[in-house]
């Protein structure tokens, strides 16, 4: 047993104190975490262990797209776990080859072939060795602003500062410039026009150029319409492949299948998860085209996972496709997010701290600033790896004193709700930030 004094549980309840005792907070300093218990979670709410209920207005963690009461979902789960709870990968069930099917049909282009893991890091880690493998080159060029993972390969081409604790990461990772004219000095055309400077410089070492189609974590940044055709054909110009992460950006968030989708553009490679079974199982996938599938026809796919297309998981993951599809919530989530677009354009329009929002669907950020006309952020890069609170993180804080869940990463609100909600539930969460952002706006004074 550890000698260390035991970290000081005022206000947590057992289940809480006991969380904080015996199990890591993520992406946290120990003596920080203060874990929620939660009991309940139902449509577009959940409840504390008080009993107080919550508007998910970011989806959890990006990933809840279904809401909290997909019975599909769970159904599937239960029957294939009592049908068969695992079985190695070297076997199949039906559930696992109807979803590969499912993705080659619902993804663009000629995307046909998938290899499941469990998360959307692992997805990444398969896409890099994959996009290795195939081009023989080792190069992966990525963004400063871009989160891919937590593992040594998906870490290393993460942009935001939580990777730099891990470095030196895997070799062969370069970072270029961000579409983000918000906070650059590049505008965003003249930012794809620099990585085809580096390429160039590289010469013939790159294998993949890995972005999102559009950045979540690190500020649901929208690039222009003609970006990411301009970035497919850099690539392809150079060689190297696109790989596209929509990890957070897939499965109706955006109101099109997938970010690409909004662009029209068919990647070489694309990662998926979150949304994938609408974080009923954990289940990652990396789909490729039919040409580099067929490359590994002959040629040895150097990868694997015990739980690789694991049954439950696969279950799950054709039966939030197939819920998408009867819903016809993708339809849906463009509609909706056009109402959720304009109430956060009312709230900018009201408060002088929301630098910009912006956004597609029901994937949007409301950037806050102390100063509109220096574009002064009340958070850093450095907040993210740094002790203690932001103004930003008071905003949320004060959001969820009002019955609101909004998620914030470094100096922008992330507005995610599940593709389920409704224009009522809409009102009552911007309601809450409307009051919340009052916080922002004193602190525009300090």
């Amino acid at each position: 047993m550890s000698e260390q004094e035991p970290a000081p549980t005022d206000g947590l309840n057992e289940v809480e104190a006991t969380d904080r005792e015996h199990v890591f907070g993520t992406w946290s300093f120990q003596s920080e975490v203060r874990p929620t218990e939660v009991t309940h979670a139902e449509g577009v709410r959940f409840t504390d262990a008080d009993g107080e209920e919550f508007v998910d207005f970011s989806s959890q963690l990006m990933c809840s797209n279904l809401g909290h009461s997909a019975e599909k979902v769970e159904d599937a789960i239960a029957e294939q776990v009592a049908d068969a709870a695992y079985v190695s990968p070297g076997y199949t069930t039906e559930a696992r080859a109807k979803l590969g099917e499912k993705l080659a049909a619902v993804t663009p282009g000629d995307l046909s072939k998938t290899f499941f893991s469990t998360s959307g890091t692992e997805a990444v880690e398969a896409a890099i060795k994959i996009a290795r493998f195939y081009t023989g080159k080792q190069k992966i060029l990525s963004r400063y602003r871009s989160y891919h993972g937590a593992t040594y390969g998906s870490i290393s081409v993460t942009g935001d500062p939580r990777r730099l604790a891990s470095e030196p990461g895997i070799p062969g990772t370069i970072k270029a410039p961000d579409p983000y004219a918000y906070g650059s000095t590049l505008d965003p055309m003249e930012s794809v026009e620099y990585i085809d400077e580096m390429l160039e410089l590289e010469g013939d070492t790159v294998a993949a150029i890995l972005v999102e189609p559009i950045v979540g974590s690190n500020g649901i940044l929208v690039p222009p319409e003609e970006y990411l055709p301009r970035l497919k054909e850099i690539a392809h110009d150079h060689g190297a492949l696109l790989v596209v992460d929509e990890v957070m950006s897939g499965f109706g968030r955006t109101g099109e299948w997938f970010g690409a989708d909004v662009f029209g553009v068919e990647p070489d490679i694309m990662t998926m998860a979150k949304g994938l079974t609408g974080a009923y199982q954990p289940l990652g996938a990396t789909i490729v085209t039919d040409e580099i599938a067929a490359h590994f026809d002959d040629k040895m796919l150097c990868h694997g996972h015990t739980y690789s297309g694991h049954p439950a998981a696969v279950a799950a993951g054709l039966a939030a496709v197939e819920t998408y599809e009867e819903q016809n919530l993708i339809e849906r989530a463009s509609e909706v997010g056009e109402y959720l677009g304009d109430r956060i354009d009312d709230l900018a329009d009201r408060h002088p701290s929301v630098g910009e929002a912006r956004g597609v669907g029901l994937f949007r950020g409301i950037e806050l600033t102390s100063d509109p006309d220096e574009r002064v952020p009340f958070g850093e890069r450095a907040d993210k790896v740094s002790k203690g609170t932001t103004v930003v993180d008071e905003v949320a804080a004060a959001a969820y004193d009002r019955g609101t869940y909004v998620a914030n990463m470094i100096n922008t609100l992330i507005v995610a709700p599940p593709l389920t909600i409704t224009e009522d539930e809409i009102d009552e969460a911007i309601d809450a930030l409307d009051a919340a952002l009052d916080v922002s706006d004193d602190a525009m004074d300090r």
